[in-house]
């Protein structure tokens, strides 16, 4: 295993409980910030024999009769924008690997990828896809990923929390208590709508932490059902004494609101337990949780879920500090065939024009390598939207090696704010100016086809 900044990956503290909402984030780094949703009230909504299996976050009140009311009205053909982080600072240049560029091999002479190993990108024939990004590569051939080389913003942090806050929040200033995509859903969100924002990684993302409107997490795909202090057979004929109880004749408003709520239980048990049992119309990969929630997402959203944003972190660990050649090509290739799979999954249901799909990372990784076979903390990193409503395009460009930042870094040639406001407006329909602090100094790139 590659190194890792000592204790910096969040997403382990949060599986390991030390950052739930409402509790406080040990103090890792001076001044790191607090993320977005820490402290939004939480409730265990629905539980499984495996433990807990979804959350729902600022919504104490919310009836279990709201899930049912929700996927009842879910608005076929709404839109959909989904999140992948690639946890930890990706190296940009190894994803697309500037072998065109007369410094990259003096700066990387161990890491540097070998003309013709890869793809070459199309839009720039300096840059090189890795190997194991061919699923990204295969999908870009086809015109169905856009491409941002050089993302990130003005005097970059190196920090993995504070940088990460700020695409988080969709802001420059720390101690926004709301990510980006939750302050979207508090403009149009429902009050009685958890599935609207999913963060799939177990916890909440706070990029889908909210002020007003309720948001869920999820660590599984498989199996949901409802939590019961006895098992079969009892527990069979109490789930089925719900259905009985709650299609009885009721001779008061207050009963017939039980017998309504009992059985609106048992309906939304059904409904939910079934799709633990997905089955999916493409090949995932084998061994692969990252594509395996992929896999389950699609067939949330063909069964109709009211699902609008959601959050899913990739495969792995980026935050190669040494070591970086092996655990970036394994970790990339379980995340881009992953992807790759996901959106042949959304073709052949027919939902290909519904979902985008954005990638990032906080930042990317130093021109030059390390002397332990690794890259330490950049500055402009890469992302990607994805999918057949996707324009395509190259956003930006690849700034080259010959003039690098104040700090030795690769220089930024798009802001991921930017980036935000063209989805927010070109995908979601919705103007950026109240989400996206000081929206209207940036020039929204093209990402969407017309």
């Amino acid at each position: 295993m590659h190194q890792c900044c000592n204790n910096y990956t969040r997403s382990q503290l949060l599986r390991a409980g030390a950052a739930e909402a409402g509790r406080r984030l040990p103090a890792i780094e001076p001044g790191m910030p607090e993320p977005a949703g820490t402290g939004l009230s939480r409730r265990a909504f629905l539980s499984r024999s495996a433990g807990l299996a979804l959350s729902v976050y600022g919504a104490s009140k919310l009836p279990l009769s709201a899930f049912e009311t929700g996927i009842a009205q879910a608005a076929q053909g709404d839109k959909i924008l989904v999140s992948v982080f690639f946890d930890g600072g990706i190296d940009a240049m190894s994803v697309l690997a500037p072998v065109g560029d007369p410094k990259y091999a003096a700066l990387r002479p161990t890491l540097a990828a070998k003309a013709g190993d890869g793809a070459t990108f199309a839009e720039d024939d300096r840059l090189q896809w890795h190997p194991s990004a061919a699923g990204l590569s295969t999908l870009h051939g086809e015109g169905k990923v856009s491409v941002f080389p050089a993302i990130g913003y003005d005097h970059p942090d190196q920090s993995h929390f504070t940088s990460r806050h700020y695409y988080e929040i969709g802001e420059l200033n720390v101690g926004f208590r709301t990510g980006w995509m939750g302050r979207y859903l508090d403009l149009v969100g429902d009050e009685e709508n958890p599935l609207q924002g999913l963060s799939m990684d177990g916890s909440l993302s706070p990029m889908i932490a909210t002020a007003q409107k309720p948001v869920a997490a999820i660590d599984s795909v498989d199996g949901y059902e409802l939590w019961a202090a006895v098992s079969d057979p009892v527990r069979a004929e109490m789930f089925k004494s719900f259905a009985r109880f709650g299609g009885l004749p009721a001779d008061s408003p207050a009963l017939a609101q039980v017998r309504r709520a009992t059985a609106q239980t048992e309906k939304l048990r059904t409904e939910l337990g079934g799709l633990g049992q997905f089955t999916s119309p493409v090949t995932y990969p084998e061994d692969n949780r990252f594509a395996h929630k992929l896999a389950g997402l699609a067939a949330y959203i063909a069964a109709g879920l009211p699902i609008q944003v959601v959050t899913i972190s990739a495969a792995g660990g980026y935050d190669t500090h040494s070591g970086q050649a092996a655990d970036l090509a394994d970790n990339l290739k379980a995340t881009c065939d992953g992807l790759l799979a996901f959106q042949r999954d959304l073709e052949s249901r027919g939902l290909a024009d519904r979902v985008l799909v954005e990638v990032w990372s906080e930042f990317g990784r130093r021109p030059e390598e390390n002397g332990s076979a690794g890259t330490d903390h950049g500055a402009a990193g890469c992302a990607f939207v994805i999918g057949s409503r996707a324009k395509g395009e190259m956003v930006g460009e690849f700034p080259g090696l010959a003039t690098l930042d104040q700090n030795d870094n690769l220089r930024v040639t798009s802001d991921f704010r930017a980036m935000y406001c063209s989805l927010l407006e070109q995908w979601l329909g919705q103007d950026a100016g109240p989400i996206i602090p000081g929206a209207a100094g940036f020039a929204r790139p093209t990402l969407v086809k017309g």
